[in-house]
């Protein structure tokens, strides 16, 4: 019996396993049987520090090879990967603990402190996983143990429906669900992106992205690993540093926010980009204008995509075909994607806007611990109401027109606002609050406060008090009061009418 998985993405590097997994900046390079003794010993230590199949294992740590492989090393032990992003503050951190009940959760160092206390709170044993610099100097506790760990281990036997991984996603009532995500769910997704968007064992991926992200974790480095491809793997993006190694990819993965700050550096143009075979995009909506003027530039068209926490990816458009500005392009094969009526459930005839329901291996199996979400985000036939707004054309492209539930998707990262009003309506002086998105020229969208106080405050005040409270792209860009909040005869907030108030606040 084998790990579904793990031994679904190690495949093509065991057949070339002195070929180069990843380049690193600091010199350092791995290969394919790097990956695999590396993700043995952190399996062994894992397993030596209690780990059992179906366990979690949560990560709050800084980017690196080691964190990569420590994701390997979970599943291949039978555990279950929680990545949290490196934003979130403790108090955020202890939500998560307590709601998965990690067995272990590894942070970095000059975190353990203040972290400790949580880990022993949620019953988890705390470890350490920092960014190595050099063999002289500990990259904290856990990389210690892995050192001294042996290379072999006797992978843990999972089937296709267990689970590989929880990704928490907020919630509009202000509490996150962790969406379980299996290891066909992964797998499928992988094997899929790896033939739609042609990778090989030639490739080189440019990875700029955060790998507690599915977009990173998941699109990236398994879409790479099961090709038997290579990264070239950047703690983060940096323009320097993405025209420095340009010359060595042949792709790159991206959110709008990269390729507006690469259409800033005269750098780009088609000499610097000749060699490269694809540019993907995703994570947020990409602007036609910026499509074309990356077009412009370099002659190559970015492939923009669809996909979320819950489902992977859902749709792309195409590798070889047209390209549509504004579009999502068409489903993945295996995938099914309706629109339906927001009131009825009803499909709606092509053309006409509605909400996005997707089935498929790529969709998850649930919501962690929370049973009736889970029933009431799922039809009965088993597809999946993302939430989101849009249309399928006359041609089969899909296009995204909004979403619901008022999110926010800023740099990337989704802000639900009801987490971000329940913070802010803590304030003593606030009476109530209305957190919504509108346009920015680098993130795609700005976090925005309209508060209703009963004193005099100041922008300064509030955003000073949520500095400690939230992660910081969630605190609001800027903070404005009104005299009351725009409703309609429902009593409803109309967050379209502050949309359009304030549309231009962030645009300067």
């Amino acid at each position: 019996m084998t790990n579904t998985l793990f031994d679904g993405l190690a495949a093509a590097g065991r057949k070339t396993p002195e070929r180069r997994f990843a380049l690193l900046p600091d010199g350092r390079h791995f290969t394919y049987q790097d990956v695999e003794d590396v993700s043995g010993r952190f399996a062994n230590v894992l397993t030596g520090l209690g780990l059992q199949p179906g366990d979690r294992v949560a990560v709050q740590v800084e980017k690196s090879i080691e964190a990569l492989i420590l994701y390997l090393g979970t599943v291949r032990a039978g555990g279950v990967f929680l990545p949290l992003n490196t934003a979130y503050t403790p108090a955020e951190i202890e939500y998560f603990l307590t709601d998965a009940r990690p067995r272990i959760f590894v942070c970095d160092p000059k975190k353990r402190d203040a972290l400790e206390p949580v880990a022993q709170k949620a019953g988890a044993v705390i470890e350490t996983l920092g960014v190595w610099h050099s063999p002289d100097e500990s990259a904290g506790s856990l990389s210690d143990k892995t050192l001294a760990a042996e290379t072999g281990f006797e992978t843990v036997a999972r089937t296709p429906e267990d689970l590989a991984a929880i990704l928490y996603t907020s919630g509009t009532t202000g509490r996150s669900k962790g969406a379980m995500l299996s290891h066909a769910n992964l797998l499928s997704n992988a094997e899929v992106l790896r033939d739609t968007w042609g990778f090989t064992a030639q490739d080189e991926l440019l990875h700029c992205l955060p790998i507690f992200h599915t977009h990173g974790l998941f699109v990236a480095s398994n879409t790479a690993m099961i090709a038997g491809a290579g990264l070239i793997f950047l703690p983060k993006f940096d323009p320097d540093a993405v025209f420095h190694y340009l010359p060595q990819a042949t792709s790159m993965m991206g959110v709008p926010t990269f390729y507006t700050r690469l259409l800033a550096d005269e750098r780009l143009n088609r000499d610097s980009t000749a060699h490269m075979r694809l540019f993907t995009s995703g994570s947020a909506p990409l602007l036609a204008e910026t499509h074309r003027a990356f077009e412009a530039r370099t002659g190559q068209r970015i492939l923009e995509r669809y996909g979320m926490t819950e489902t992977n990816m859902n749709t792309s458009n195409p590798y070889e075909g047209e390209r549509r500005a504004g579009t999502v392009g068409f489903p993945l094969k295996g995938t099914e994607i309706r629109i339906t009526d927001p009131e009825t459930g009803a499909t709606l005839p092509q053309g006409e806007i509605g909400v996005i329901e997707v089935k498929g291996p790529n969709v998850f199996s649930g919501y962690w611990q929370m049973p009736e979400k889970t029933r009431a985000e799922f039809r009965e036939d088993g597809f999946f109401i993302t939430g989101d707004l849009g249309f399928v054309d006359t041609d089969g492209y899909v296009t995204i027109v909004g979403r619901g539930k008022d999110l926010v998707i800023t740099g990337g990262y989704n802000v639900y606002p009801k987490e971000v009003e329940l913070v802010i309506d803590e304030l003593d002086g606030v009476v109530e609050s209305a957190v919504i998105g509108v346009p920015h020229p680098d993130f795609g969208e700005g976090v925005v406060g309209v508060v209703v106080a009963q004193r005099k405050m100041t922008e300064d005040e509030v955003v000073a008090a949520l500095r400690d409270k939230l992660a910081r792209f969630k605190q609001p860009k800027r903070v404005v009061f009104v005299d009351e909040l725009p409703r309609n005869t429902m009593g409803k907030v109309q967050k379209n009418v502050l949309r359009d108030k304030y549309a231009d606040l962030l645009s300067s």
